[in-house]
């Protein structure tokens, strides 16, 4: 086990993100509270195959949950200094944030999670088990962000409940906003128990 802390709460225990094959989550099988999923990614207009992606895997998580899917303009000010661009973009995404996403939280609550390149490195087991701990308590929302081209502002790292990364390279937004749709698709049928995660 390695000990995290996750800003706002004490030390959480959770497993190494090395998985054994077949591993199930917790939940599996189980009945998990269903919580809409906003997805607030910052960058400029997608290409017309991402966003066909998008609009697939937000019509598969349908049958699950529903999904909100924020692009939030990157450089929103044309600020020329990277530190302002920073603080614009988060102004920017922290104005889409409601404050009920911010209600203190109690056991493993992680209402907002940022996508990072230095956060914690999960597996999809603990994806599930992430988006059945948020259904499972009294979240009304289950917030993803993922940051622009040189990440993000200070006010979303002092806010996120929890960040976590999908893969130990840099991802374009793009690239990552379609990674974190497949995860939060393969989440639910492994929280339902169904055939597509081996």
């Amino acid at each position: 086990m390695m000990t995290i802390s996750v800003s706002g709460c004490s030390s959480v225990n959770l497993k190494n993100s090395i998985q054994s094959p077949g591993k199930q989550c917790k939940y599996t099988g189980q009945s998990v509270r269903v919580l809409p999923v906003r997805i607030l990614t910052v960058g400029k207009k997608r290409s017309r195959g991402v966003q066909l992606l998008v609009d697939e895997y937000i019509l598969k998580l349908k049958h699950y949950c529903s999904v909100d899917d924020v692009l939030v303009r990157s450089n929103p000010k044309n600020a020329r200094d990277v530190r302002a661009q920073v603080e614009d973009e988060d102004a920017a995404v922290m104005g889409h944030i409601r404050s009920d996403d911010w209600v203190p939280f109690q056991k493993l609550l992680f209402m907002v999670v940022m996508l990072d390149e230095n956060g914690l490195d999960i597996g999809s087991e603990k994806m599930a088990e992430l988006v059945g701990d948020a259904g499972n308590t009294g979240a009304s929302r289950l917030s993803f962000c993922i940051g622009g081209p040189y990440g993000h502002g200070r006010k979303m790292r002092e806010r996120a409940n929890m960040s976590i990364k999908l893969s130990s390279m840099v991802l374009n937004h793009q690239i990552a906003l379609l990674i974190l749709m497949e995860q939060l698709y393969r989440s639910w049928t492994i929280l339902k128990g169904q055939n597509y995660h081996h």
